[in-house]
């Protein structure tokens, strides 16, 4: 009888381990399961599809041209802008339009990053500025960004000064109100529990507010960069100069002087791509991670 309740006890003492195992299982239930995707699946589901529409529009296009919708110095064919293309790269040409806009770009959005950040942290964060500068920010977003460039032609000349000035002006309010929009989103308990813990200030800033306001100041960073480039897309096509070189807003006027639509639509089939490509290879993966890291990817 007591080597039985011996043999109980032994029992009861080697199962109570298997407790934690049964928790882990529950936890694994709700947690993202990382598995390879196959290289089948990649492609039917993310690179068929724009394939697809890319193919429909180019049929499309073919077919007006050749139902001549339209007289040939109105709608060039597709072949017409693969010459233009073609005629480009043999010149080295290509790359020189793509990367004089694309430098710009990148560098006046890193400058309205760094402008448009702690602007949006100090509005979010202290109510007289909100009060002050929250509706002029608004409103500069709201402006056209091709308003800017004649005062800033005017105030700064025909150089790199001005195309960086307009996309500040149109870049940063996108910034500000993006990382306002995320901080106005942050449950109380966050930054009371942060207050509880010691994280004011700048360690607030840094450890509570600006990893809780992440989403929000995603969406703002890609709209930021919108307007970032198109703001440089209309500096460079009315502000033109030898000094300036030749970006794609500057091929794009120079198609139109010329009247040829296919160096007209090469250059608006250029800024779309670099657009695309810039969202696919920065901002994409970027929102991506944010949503994962806080499960809201699950299962896609």
């Amino acid at each position: 009888m007591a080597s039985t309740e011996k043999a109980a006890g032994v029992t009861e003492r080697t199962a109570a381990p298997q407790a934690p195992d049964d928790l882990a299982g529950l936890d694994a239930l709700e947690s993202a399961q990382t598995v390879r995707t196959p290289l089948r699946e990649t492609l039917l589901r993310k690179v068929l599809p724009p394939v697809t529409a890319v193919a429909l529009v180019l049929a499309v296009w073919q077919i007006l041209v050749w139902a001549e919708v339209a007289p040939p110095y109105k709608l060039a064919s597709p072949s017409d802008v693969w010459g233009e293309v073609r005629e480009a790269w043999l010149q080295g040409t290509l790359l020189d339009y793509i990367w004089t806009s694309v430098s710009r770009g990148l560098l006046g959005f890193l400058l309205a990053l760094a402008i448009g950040t702690p602007l949006g942290l100090l509005v979010a964060r202290v109510s007289f500025v909100r009060a002050a500068i929250g509706p002029i920010l608004s409103g500069l977003q709201s402006l056209p960004s091709v308003a800017w460039v004649p005062p800033a032609v005017i105030w700064l000349g025909l150089n790199d000064s001005m195309m960086y000035a307009v996309i500040l002006l149109g870049a940063v309010p996108s910034v500000a109100n993006g990382l306002v929009a995320g901080i106005d989103q942050i449950p109380p308990l966050f930054l009371r529990a942060g207050r509880t813990l010691g994280a004011t200030g700048l360690r607030g800033a840094r450890y509570i507010v600006m990893p809780a306001a992440l989403p929000g100041y995603v969406a703002g960073l890609k709209q930021g960069w919108a307007f970032s480039w198109r703001s440089l897309m209309a500096a460079e096509i009315i502000a033109s100069s030898p000094d300036l070189g030749v970006g794609l807003g500057q091929l794009l006027e120079n198609g139109r002087n010329n009247s040829s639509m296919s160096q007209v639509f090469l250059a608006i089939l250029l800024i779309l791509c670099v657009g695309i490509a810039i969202d696919l290879l920065i901002f994409s993966p970027l929102e991506r991670r944010v949503l994962r890291g806080r499960g809201l990817l699950a299962g896609r």
